[in-house]
């Protein structure tokens, strides 16, 4: 099991028709809480896609504004997140890096890590604070800070192909990449900016399926490369493919 990771989850992935898709989020829930009791220390990191994306602005809309609406809704995804963890036994404390009333707790490194040493998930909600940054720079920036093992990627696909497999039938999963690669090749696995943080901390990545069977608890379980479906991405991993078989 690995010690420490951050996941990064996207709003769209526990949105629903009627706001939240519980079936989705109790599964996350338990898995997440079966890594903590089995020793994984875990924080996440949640978009806000379900309620807002910038991108769904108008063009006059200010773009500081925009990213601002984005980290209101990190925040409301955070808590309901939180929630549902108090409701499965499992504590979890819902931080950002600005003051949210009495809502959040401010995030601080040493209480975050003194939190995730005791059994708590933390949510880290609210992006930086800062306009200009995704979820994706957020989960980088945090896994640095926390020194976690590995930053998870939670996707609604099964890992890192060399094309898109939608358009290409031929497109080739990657098993293994570096960072180089990923960036150079502009894969589409996380932000540019993302990617350098990790690859400067020394961190490795996993982009794995979030509608996999168990998929977060397997995450948890590298090194268990049995487990490995997905696509794990450091510094000095070199190009590996799946079989045709397995694209």
């Amino acid at each position: 099991m690995l010690n420490r990771v951050v996941i990064k989850l996207s709003g769209e992935a526990i949105g629903g028709e009627a706001g939240y898709n519980d079936a989705v989020i109790s599964s996350i829930i338990g898995q997440i809480t079966r890594a903590v009791r089995a020793g994984t220390q875990v924080a996440l990191v949640v978009g806000g896609g379900n309620y807002w994306r910038g991108r769904q602005a108008s063009p006059e809309t200010d773009r500081v504004k925009a990213d601002q609406i984005g980290m209101l809704a990190t925040i409301m995804n955070a808590i309901y997140l939180a929630d549902a963890f108090r409701r499965a036994g499992q504590g979890a404390k819902v931080l950002t890096p600005m003051p949210v009333g009495n809502i959040t707790t401010l995030y601080e490194k040493d209480a975050a890590l003194e939190m995730l040493a005791a059994g708590t998930v933390l949510i880290n909600a609210g992006g930086t604070g800062h306009p200009f940054f995704s979820t994706d720079t957020i989960a980088a920036l945090r896994a640095a800070e926390l020194n976690a093992d590995c930053v998870l990627y939670a996707k609604n696909t099964d890992g890192t192909y060399d094309a898109d497999p939608k358009k290409n039938p031929t497109a080739r999963k990657f098993r293994t990449l570096s960072y180089e690669t990923a960036v150079s090749r502009n894969l589409n696995v996380a932000d540019i900016t993302a990617l350098q943080l990790t690859r400067e901390a020394g961190i490795p990545s996993y982009v794995f399926e979030l509608g996999a069977p168990e998929s977060i608890t397997r995450a948890c379980a590298y090194p268990d490369t049995q487990n490995l479906n997905g696509t794990y991405i450091s510094q000095s991993s070199k190009e590996e493919y799946y079989g045709h078989e397995s694209v």
